[in-house]
């Protein structure tokens, strides 16, 4: 094509010719200067003149560059379009009358220039055009046009059309993936960024599935660390993978109604659908790896949901991404997360149910991570998150492949091996219930320390070779046998037992009750079974009754699992006729007038309570067999021979009553004569009279009239109770009713300085839980008692006082066992671990939740209990005209009820406080029991909210203020109104009243029944816990510090040595101690919880906190000064230790806000530092004390402290230099005094060794230089009052 040339190219000509032809007058100034400024003017806009042969230069891409700069904007790209005018009239009006070229056809006109410059114009329409085209070409076209838009564009024109991908995104869905893929590619600002991810957002809900692992991946690809948490929480609140799991299912079970051979198809559909969320998955994981910002705000989000039903199942999902890639340490976070979720009820098994069901294909490859997850959780201390990693890894074990099932087995044993008990308990019944599901995972044997352990694994063993598929187990039956007759043979106590309760869990198994539907009940056993049965009972009892402990404990387990299996009839029936046949023949007897024999003792019938004598009567024969075990104690067995022992008594019965119920359904009229039945045994008197040296007499012995004597006549609940009942005992006692009170008062010290025995709980036969059914009787009162104290109503089973106090003493001993509050604590290193689960065998047979449910039921007694409590303690008080040790108060009587008021608030707290209560499916019963609280208050209620039940049961719990009977009592009435209070969620709103009722129990005297002032180590720890709980719940803690030490302890110091305080009557001179730690205890934890100072504070803040400040360093100073009055070491000890705390807490916390706020503060700032330069000088004075008494305890507070101080005097200068006020600090040197303010010359004693004596100016001149040497002046205010 033949181009034009144009006038610029004649123009070129014209200018360069002349150059060419008189190079002759380039030597002439004039003309030398004209050129160097053209040439200066034409290299600005790219062209290079050169002289000589040398041709000229033209930069092309400076000027397109220069060009596309300039065109950018619309009105200079309209102006290069046209015509060009003269600058000013004044040039020849030949050009204005001429039509002229526009710019850009100018520069068209140089060749060079030409296929750039036309280059430059069609782009800058092609973006434009390329949009148009979109509007209206079918799909694909429109797909492969918007895919390749980032390779024809410019950077320059990548704004404009992400503003037109953002508008066509809105319009049309189905272009989702091409646009964000070109998005992607696209190189955006901020703004237009953060603009196409909130219009990408809004579309979320509506995208199709298959687009989502794009529209996810652009999200959060395009975050920044400024708005990553706000992204990332709308993601996942927008994210609903249940919907589109639940879409797939609705689908595939209408195909399945419609046609089964679209059955192939449906699956495929789920399989499809599975496949975008892993990609969805993958790339959230691929975001979590290389932005920190992102998996922090995974982790911020995840923890700010505080509703469990707003949990999704993309949380647990994220949680694992976050911990198997552990980028940036987010394996730790996702632990971290998941245990605080678990332990606050937020994670529920349902939703951990939901997600393995729906996405189980999904989380295969998060398995790893699961496993650890759910170790974790089953190792943490905490019993409140342990079930659930239970249920994690049956989750797993169900859901996914063999090879993890394998994998699961394999972590199961491990906890089984740990050694850890709730971690082996936990494991141990994961691997029971896996049995029934898959009987192919069978762990080794292992040897185990705990029964419960044992049995777990023992009923493992068992159901996998006895169980369903007994011929597929032939071989672990041969080797479970061989093992049990290995055990039972041992003669080590520890591989007896194990035998014992191997054989019992083995008759467990062999002897289940299975339905058959063609055979009948009666044939429901094999004869082979049967006759195994027999025999492997036959052997236990056998290997047993050589040793009575053995013997005992397999009546016992036999009796466990009577309760808790379902046995075969035949075998239920076969070991009741074998356990009534044996107790009949080895301890029942015909009753006979003489009872022959020589005894240690002497021996007659007592505890006969039948009355009729028409018939033969029997008796136990207790006393003969004793006498019998003794005198042949040491000798060896002979062959055949069985020995019975006293000691098999109770567990014997136990088994025997148990075995009755369960034949006769509850029923025990086949054994009541047993009840009645007498024993032959030595008189009461040596048990229960003057009792023989060394066993502790009854605290009911008689007291002016109208205590509980043992002549009272009750029948026994023998249904409920696996002890033997209370009986009638004779009169023998009355005579000691009436000896004088010096006698009596003998007695009462006598009873208290017995031995206790609580120390030998673990001897003693454990109570069945059911025997706490007592509780549900009345309690026995005056009324009920005739002249001569026996019950007039016997047929009315009532409660003493010593029974009560006995049954609720066992009851607070399980509960504190089982319903733990808080986990478990380690153990020391090297320390040995003390097994608390001695005398629990029975109970740990029982869930958590079984015992609670049990508690439950008891509540209404327990509150009857604390009511008659209280009403006796009213009464009393109204009788004696409001004191407590008037002439109407029983001594003993008194003891024992206020024991008792103290025990069943214990046992309430403990029930409340159970961890287990925050586990979603135990809330029920924490409803239930609040339920019981709350109708005492409000009959008739129903249907009350929770926090309704914790607002009445409140109310009906602060009733029983007006009645504590002792310190200790109000303080476990405080602890349980705090624990019912936390059960609503808003425990702030009980703060006050909480606050005023500890307040009105500190500020009341405490007095015991003989008149005397409450003392002793036991009530300064619980004053101590009563008077943190006061300043925990008061409404301004600094205010309530200051009002304890400067008006209750300025009374005390006034007050007379035996005085105390009028404001705060427990605050006495044996005391103070305990009110001063706790005041200075409270006051440095709430100086640390004051908020930290910020630079961009406003002045209101900045006042508030100094404000703040300045209360807390004044009850600092208060509470120092007094070590002036109280200088016992203990108190310097607390105020040392605690100073340096407090001195620790300023320099951090406060002053960075005298640095901020010094300026506009300024008063303020130097009040502050003068009053708490007063404590600084009184803590450097206590140290010059503890060095100068040689005291070790103190002086090890010593070096720690006089480095805070040193460090405060600096501090306080380089906030003055920050301050540009570093003239107003000028330092001296304090001199060494002690508590009185006395100079101290010297700190060495006068006595001391010469070679380590130094010279007195060196030594005062090093303490005042390590001392805080302060001497500081803000505005010429001295601030000091020591100088040299």
């Amino acid at each position: 094509m033949r181009k034009r040339r144009s006038a610029v190219d004649k123009k070129e000509t014209s200018i360069s010719a002349p150059s060419k032809s008189k190079k002759s007058r380039a030597i002439e100034p004039p003309e030398e200067t004209s050129q160097s400024v053209f040439a200066l003017f034409v290299q600005e806009a790219g062209v290079t003149l050169n002289f000589g042969d040398e041709s000229n230069l033209i930069d092309c891409k400076r000027v397109i560059t220069g060009l596309e700069a300039h065109i950018e904007d619309a009105e200079r790209f309209k102006n290069s379009l046209l015509p060009c005018v003269p600058r000013t009239k004044t040039e020849d009006p030949s050009y204005s009358s001429s039509f002229h070229e526009s710019l850009l056809r100018m520069l068209l006109g140089v060749e060079l220039l030409q296929t750039q410059i036309i280059n430059t114009l069609l782009e800058k329409e092609l973006a434009s055009k390329l949009i148009e085209l979109v509007s209206v070409a079918p799909v694909e076209v429109q797909r492969d046009i918007i895919t390749s838009l980032p390779e024809i564009l410019e950077d320059s024109q990548h704004g404009d059309i992400a503003r037109e991908l953002n508008s066509l995104l809105q319009e049309n869905t189905q272009l989702t993936v091409p646009i964000l893929d070109a998005l992607s590619s696209l190189n955006l600002s901020s703004s237009i960024l953060i603009e196409v991810r909130t219009a990408v957002m809004a579309t979320l809900t509506a995208v199709e599935l298959e687009d989502l692992p794009v529209v996810v991946k652009f999200i959060l690809h395009s975050v920044s660390a400024s708005d990553a948490l706000k992204v990332v929480s709308n993601l996942r609140k927008k994210l609903e993978l249940e919907q589109c799991v639940l879409l797939s299912v609705l689908q595939d079970s209408q195909n399945r109604q419609k046609n089964k051979a679209t059955q192939m198809h449906s699956a495929k559909a789920v399989s499809v659908n599975q496949d975008h969320i892993t990609l969805i998955l993958d790339g959230i994981k691929t975001a979590v790896r290389f932005q920190k910002t992102i998996s922090e705000a995974w982790l911020k989000a995840i923890e700010a949901v505080d509703e469990p039903e707003d949990h999704k199942v993309i949380d647990l999902l994220a949680l694992f991404i976050l911990h198997i890639t552990n980028s940036n340490q987010s394996r730790k976070g996702a632990e971290r997360v998941m245990k605080n979720k678990v332990r606050s009820g937020l994670f529920r098994e349902n939703l951990l149910q939901k997600t393995f069901k729906d996405y189980a294909q999904v989380m295969r490859v998060y398995f790893p991570s699961i496993l650890a997850l759910a170790q974790g959780l089953v190792r943490s201390h905490d019993p409140g998150v342990v079930p659930f990693g239970g249920h994690m890894y049956r989750h797993s074990f169900t859901a996914f492949d063999s090879y993890c099932q394998q994998e699961v087995v394999g972590a199961l044993v491990t906890h089984v091996c740990s050694g850890v008990g709730g971690e082996v308990d936990m494991a141990l019944e994961l691997l029971c219930g896996l049995v029934t599901e898959t009987p192919k995972t069978c762990p080794s044997m292992l040897f185990l320390s705990s029964p419960q352990q044992i049995r777990k694994l023992f009923h493992l063993l068992s159901s996998l070779a006895f169980g369903r598929q007994q011929q597929q187990s032939s071989h672990i039956q041969d080797d479970m046998h061989i093992v049990i007759r290995k055990q039972l043979s041992s003669t080590v106590p520890k591989y007896k037992r194990i035998g014992i309760i191997g054989a019992v869990m083995i008759i467990g198994s062999m002897g289940a009750y299975r339905s058959k539907g063609k055979e009948s009940q009666n044939d429901s056993l094999p004869q082979e079974t049967k006759r195994q049965l027999t025999a492997l009972l036959e052997l236990v009892q056998s290997s047993s009754e050589s040793s009575p402990e053995a013997a005992a404990l397999y009546f016992d387990e036999l009796a466990n699992l009577i309760v808790t299996a379902d046995l075969d009839p035949h075998v239920q029936d076969m070991i009741g006729k074998s356990v009534l046949n044996d107790f009949q023949d080895d301890f029942v007897v015909d009753l006979s007038p003489n009872i022959s024999g020589s005894f240690p003792l002497p021996a007659c019938a007592m505890y006969n309570l039948d009355e009729d004598d028409s018939q033969e009567q029997i008796a136990i024969n207790l006393l003969p067999l004793l006498a019998k075990e003794t005198q042949h104690k040491g000798e060896t067995k002979k062959q055949n021979e069985k020995k019975v022992s006293v000691l098999c008594l109770s567990p014997f019965f136990r088994l025997l009553r148990l075995c009755e119920e369960k034949t006769h359904k509850g029923d025990l009229e086949e054994i009541d004569a047993l009840l009645v039945t007498p024993g032959f045994a030595p008189p009461v008197a040596n048990f229960d009279g003057e009792s023989v040296e060394g066993v502790v007499p009854s605290v009911t012995a008689a007291n002016k009239g109208k205590k509980e004597s043992t002549s009272k006549k009750r029948k026994a609940p023998g249904k409920s109770s696996s002890q033997s009942s209370q009986h009638d005992e004779p009169n023998g006692t009355e005579e000691s009713q009436q000896e004088p009170p010096e006698k009596q008062k003998e007695k009462e010290k006598e009873v208290k300085s017995g031995a206790s025995l609580s120390g030998f709980r673990a001897f003693f036969r454990e109570l069945d839980f059911e025997v706490l059914n007592v509780l549900q009787c009345g309690l026995i009162s005056c009324s009920h008692l005739n002249s001569r104290l026996n019950t007039e109503v016997r047929e009315e089973v009532l409660l003493g006082l010593s029974e009560l106090v006995f049954l609720l003493e066992d009851m607070l001993q399980k509960v504190e066992f089982s319903l733990h509050a808080s986990p478990a604590k380690r153990a020391p290193f090297l320390k040995a671990k003390v097994d608390k689960s001695v005398g629990f065998s029975h109970l740990q047979q029982k869930s958590t939740k079984d015992i609670a449910l049990s508690c439950v039921e008891l509540l209404p007694a327990l509150c009857s209990h604390l009511e008659n409590c209280h009403n006796y303690f009213q009464t009393l008080l109204s009788e004696n005209g409001g004191v407590v040790d008037g002439p109407a108060t029983d001594f003993q009587e008194h003891q024992l009820m206020s024991q008792s008021y103290q025990l069943l608030l214990q046992i309430l707290n403990t029930i409340f406080n159970w961890s287990g209560f925050s586990q979603p499916c135990k809330r029920s019963v924490m409803k239930k029991a609040l339920e019981v609280l709350a109708g005492r208050l409000k009959e008739g209620e129903t249907e009350l909210g929770l926090e309704q039940l914790v607002k009445y049961s409140f109310e009906y719990l602060q009733n029983f203020k007006t009645s504590m009977p002792s310190l200790s009592t109000a303080l476990c009435l405080m602890q349980l109104l705090s624990t019912v209070s936390e059960k609503g969620g808003h425990a702030a709103a009980y703060r006050e009243q909480k606050a005023s009722l500890a307040r009105r129990f500190l500020n009341q005297e405490w007095v015991t029944a003989t008149g005397e002032r409450e003392k002793g180590t036991k009530f300064n720890e619980t004053l101590h816990s009563l008077l943190s709980l006061y300043l925990e719940h008061v409404e301004d803690v600094l205010k309530g510090v200051e009002e304890i030490a400067g008006e209750g302890i300025s009374e005390l110091i006034n007050a007379g040595k035996d005085e105390s305080s009028a404001a705060w009557p427990t605050l006495h001179r044996q005391t103070f101690l305990v009110f001063y730690k706790v005041l200075l205890a409270v006051l440095e934890k709430s100086v640390r919880r004051i908020p930290a100072a910020k630079m961009d504070d406003n002045t209101e803040v900045q006042s508030e906190k100094l404000l703040t400040w300045n209360l807390a360093v004044r009850d600092f100073q208060i509470l120092v000064s007094l070590v002036k009055v109280f200088d016992s070491r203990p108190v310097l000890n607390v105020a040392l230790k605690y100073g340096r705390l407090f001195l620790e807490s300023f320099l951090k916390l406060c002053m960075p806000l005298l640095d901020y706020s010094f300026k506009k503060h300024k008063e303020d700032v130097q009040s502050l530092l003068k009053t708490f330069q007063l404590s600084t000088r009184q803590l450097h004075h206590m140290c010059g004390h503890s060095k100068i008494r040689q005291d070790m305890s103190l002086t090890n507070h010593v070096p720690a402290l006089k480095k805070s101080l040193e460090l405060f005097v600096y501090r306080v200068k380089a906030m003055l230099t920050l301050n540009n006020c570093q003239e107003a600090f000028w330092m001296g040197n304090l001199k060494n005094r002690n508590l009185k303010g006395e100079e101290i010359l010297s700190q060495k004693p006068q006595d001391s060794d010469s070679d380590e004596e130094e010279q007195p100016a060196r030594n005062q001149d090093n303490e005042s230089h390590e001392s805080d040497s302060e001497r500081t002046n803000i505005e010429d205010q001295n601030m000091t009052d020591d100088s040299d």
